[in-house]
């Protein structure tokens, strides 16, 4: 696996700057915020070929394109997918299109999103509103999936607790009714845990839909909160044991973004961290 670091823990930095600094550490890889202040699309061709520079002459390349949160219209998570009104609906729709589109001018093979929600009011699973909902949810990731067959990118949901799709059995639930490959799965590997799932255990059940992993601690606790790598209680070892048995090879990248008092700090810990968990599997 390779690993990189996000630039949403890098916010008082230009989208720029922060790529210079997240190759310095040592990171191989840049997931790229398609959100205020980084790379809010549509970009002009100037900002494109600045980032498209950038990662070149930093000899590093792009992991993901982060399009989960929308600070540009409202704010972390509206509008959703799932919204009540369609014109909102419509919002999130549109720029998840202009974030594939960004992937294909930049060179990114996937995007992430958001998994729908927050669910607005009380929901019970497997009940009418839940099937509305995941309806709902289906029927935008089947427009956008479209279009990502065309530009030939991968659009990542990614599942969060409290969210309409925060498990591995929901993920299922909604995958089986998107009619393309190039729909999958951004396996946040402290979400699920989060949530009371073993990392390392659904990565087998999930791995044919695996198209990027987030990195991040949390606590015993389970509340979702984002850690360094080693300050939580997760066991990575387990983990990263089970990335390597299902063959993956790409990219793991380290989402912090509560550290953005002290980003090249976060970064450079959780390098050191996780390359010393990784050296104990060799």
């Amino acid at each position: 696996m390779k690993l990189a670091f996000s630039t949403n823990a890098f916010k008082r930095y230009s989208l720029e700057e922060a790529i210079k600094v997240i190759s310095g550490i040592g990171y191989e890889g840049i997931e790229i915020l398609a959100d205020v202040p980084h790379a809010y699309p549509p970009l002009e061709e100037s900002q494109v070929r600045s980032i498209k520079d950038t990662v070149s002459k930093c000899k590093t390349e792009i992991s993901n394109i982060n399009a989960f949160t929308l600070y540009a219209i409202t704010d972390v998570y509206h509008p959703s997918w799932i919204e009540s009104d369609e014109t909102l609906r419509e919002l999130r729709i549109q720029h998840t299109i202009r974030c594939i589109e960004l992937a294909k001018k930049i060179g990114a093979k996937n995007i992430s999103t958001e998994p729908g929600g927050p669910v607005q009011g009380p929901v019970q699973r497997n009940n009418s509103d839940w099937d509305y909902l995941k309806e709902l949810f289906v029927k935008g990731l089947n427009r956008v999936a479209a279009i990502a067959e065309k530009m030939e990118v991968e659009v990542l949901v990614e599942p969060e607790p409290n969210l309409l799709v925060e498990n591995s059995t929901q993920f299922l639930d909604v995958i089986k009714d998107i009619k393309s490959q190039h729909v999958r799965l951004n396996f946040d590997i402290g979400h699920f845990y989060c949530v009371s799932e073993d990392p390392a255990e659904i990565i087998n059940k999930l791995a044919d839909y695996i198209g990027h992993f987030h990195l991040a601690d949390i606590a015993i606790d389970r509340v979702h909160n984002h850690l360094i790598p080693g300050l939580g209680s997760i066991d990575f070892r387990s983990v990263f044991e089970a990335i390597n048995e299902i063959g993956y090879r790409d990219f793991v990248t380290i989402e912090l973004y509560p550290y953005q008092d002290n980003p090249v700090y976060a970064a450079e810990s959780a390098l050191k961290s996780v390359k010393a968990i990784l050296n104990k599997l060799d």
